[in-house]
């Protein structure tokens, strides 16, 4: 599914975050330490390659909602955003934490001048968040943040499966006509 904006697209595909070729930067569902972990973090890791950690250690601890850049290295893209999104229950606000992700990971995104940038569902997964409030809050933080973005020109959530496709693209549809 693809979504028009006034300056921008976004896009709402099932798949693997380590294989999109044309995008120009993924985002890491990292850990507070930026160190290969399970899930999404893991695969990014295992994809990129040891230059990857090595890259993240200076940059880390990071807190819930903030976003840091590296070099991709094995990846298809010339960068990997790290963001750490709350844990569902623990982490206070955990709605404008999840939010700030988004808005801080774009922001980011923009000010390296990148103009495609590509997420999985941060802390949807050993983070607990669950998809049905996730999802909202997600599209609604990316369809903001595009209004602000001067090089942003593409966001893709690239999902594991379906069911959380369909959440993020009734989710995306919702944020973009308000």
């Amino acid at each position: 599914m693809r979504i028009e904006l006034p300056a921008a697209a976004i896009e709402v595909t099932v798949g693997d975050i380590t294989r999109q070729e044309d995008i120009e930067a993924v985002v890491n569902a990292a850990n507070a330490w930026l160190m290969p972990g399970g899930g999404v973090a893991g695969a990014i890791h295992r994809k990129a390659g040891p230059a990857l950690a090595e890259a993240c250690r200076p940059l880390a601890p990071i807190r819930p909602g903030e976003a840091v850049i590296t070099a991709g290295f094995g990846l298809p893209n010339a960068h990997v955003i790290h963001c750490l999104g709350p844990v569902y229950g623990v982490d206070r606000p955990e709605a404008a934490l999840l939010a700030r992700c988004y808005r801080a990971a774009i922001a980011l995104a923009d000010g390296k001048g990148i103009a495609s940038i590509a997420f999985p569902a941060l802390s949807t997964g050993a983070f607990g968040y669950p998809v049905e409030e996730a999802a909202p809050i997600a599209c609604s933080a990316v369809v903001e943040a595009l209004k602000e973005a001067h090089t942003v020109r593409l966001v893709r959530h690239v999902l594991a499966s379906d069911a959380l496709a369909r959440r993020f693209a009734e989710a995306t549809r919702k944020a973009a006509a308000r």
